[in-house]
C-alpha cells in the first residue's frame, strides 16, 4: 500500500468531480451538491449520460471477467478507477484468479481515502496518487514496481477515462505508455464516451470544462486514431459497450438513483450519444 502521507487533503467541495458524478450514477452516495447540481442542471439534454456510466461499469465486469478467466491475466493497472462500489476490478479478477494483483491509479482525494480503506487488509493490491496522464510516474511508483512484473502478460485499463484526455495531453503517449512496455500477450481495454452529432459534442465539451471538468468528446473515427498501433482488438472489436460479449445473467448494479430515474433509458431512444470501446491484444 502507498502511505497514507501521500494522500491529499484538499477536496473541493464546490467543484464537481467525475468521479463523484459516476458514483452517483452507479447508486453511490458520496458526492456533494456540487456534483449532484452539474448532474441535474445537464441531464435535461444529456440524458444518456445515467445509462452510459452504468453501461461502462457492466462492461468492467465483463472485460475483467474475460481478461482473468479465459485469458488467464493475473495483473491489472486501472488508470483512473473512479470511486470503489461494488464488483471493483480486483474483486472480479480474484473471483476467478485468487493471486490477482492490482494498482489503481487516481488524483481524486475521495477515491483515493475509500479505496485505501477498502484494501486496508489487501497486499495484492493498492492505490496510488497520480495523474494517469503522468505515466512515467506511474510505472516509477513503488507500488507498481511491487506489484506489476512487465516480464508478464498485464491487462491496462482505461475505462470510461478517454474522454477526459485533452488533445493537449497527447492521449495517445498516454494510452501507449505502459502497453508499449508490456509483453505479448498483454491487452488493453479502453471505454470513451463518443458522439456523431459534432453540435452535441461541442456542447458537451463547453458545458463540461466550464465547470472544471476536463472532457473532450470524440467521434469513433477520433477515437480509433487514438489507440496504439500493432494491438488486435479482441471479438467483437471496438463497439458500442452494451454490445461488447452481453450478458444478462452477469451480477446487476446497485439501483439508479431516486433523482436520477427519471433518465434511466434514454440511451435506448438515440445512438448519436454512446460508450464505445472494447479489448485489445498485444500479439
Amino acid at each position: 500500500m502507498a502511505a497514507a502521507e501521500d494522500i491529499p487533503t484538499e477536496i473541493h467541495h464546490d467543484v464537481p468531480t467525475s468521479a463523484r458524478i459516476y458514483g452517483w450514477a452507479l447508486g453511490g452516495k458520496d458526492n456533494y451538491e456540487a456534483d449532484r447540481q452539474f448532474m441535474l442542471q445537464n441531464l435535461p439534454e444529456f440524458p444518456e449520460f445515467i445509462d452510459l456510466a452504468r453501461q461502462n461499469r457492466l462492461f468492467l465486469y465483463r472485460a475483467v471477467r474475460y481478461l482473468a478467466q479465459e485469458v488467464g491475466i493475473q495483473q491489472f493497472l486501472d488508470m483512473g478507477c473512479g470511486l470503489p462500489t461494488n464488483d471493483n476490478v480486483h474483486q472480479v479478477a480474484q473471483s476467478f484468479v485468487p493471486d490477482a494483483r492490482v494498482v489503481y491509479i487516481d488524483f481524486d482525494p475521495i477515491v483515493l481515502v475509500h479505496a485505501r480503506a477498502l484494501l486496508a487488509d489487501d497486499d495484492s493490491t493498492a492505490v496510488i496518487t497520480a495523474d494517469m496522464c503522468d505515466q512515467e510516474a506511474i510505472l516509477a511508483h513503488p507500488d507498481v514496481k511491487r506489484l506489476i512484473d512487465f516480464s508478464e502478460p498485464l491487462a491496462v485499463l482505461f475505462l470510461s477515462v478517454g474522454h477526459h484526455l485533452l488533445d493537449a495531453d497527447n492521449p495517445r503517449r498516454v494510452l501507449r505508455t505502459a502497453i508499449d512496455r508490456a509483453v505479448p500477450g498483454s491487452h488493453l481495454a479502453f471505454t470513451q464516451i463518443v458522439c456523431s452529432d459534432r453540435e452535441r459534442a461541442a456542447e458537451i465539451d463547453a458545458r463540461s470544462n466550464g465547470a472544471g471538468l476536463r472532457w473532450r468528446t470524440r467521434d469513433r473515427a477520433e477515437t480509433d486514431a487514438l489507440l496504439p498501433q500493432g494491438l488486435e482488438a479482441v471479438e467483437p472489436g471496438l463497439v458500442d459497450i452494451v454490445n461488447w460479449r452481453p450478458d444478462p445473467a452477469q451480477p446487476p448494479l446497485a439501483p439508479v438513483p431516486a433523482e436520477l430515474r427519471p433518465y434511466a433509458g434514454a440511451s435506448e431512444v438515440g445512438h448519436d450519444l454512446t460508450e464505445y470501446g472494447g479489448v485489445l491484444r498485444k500479439p
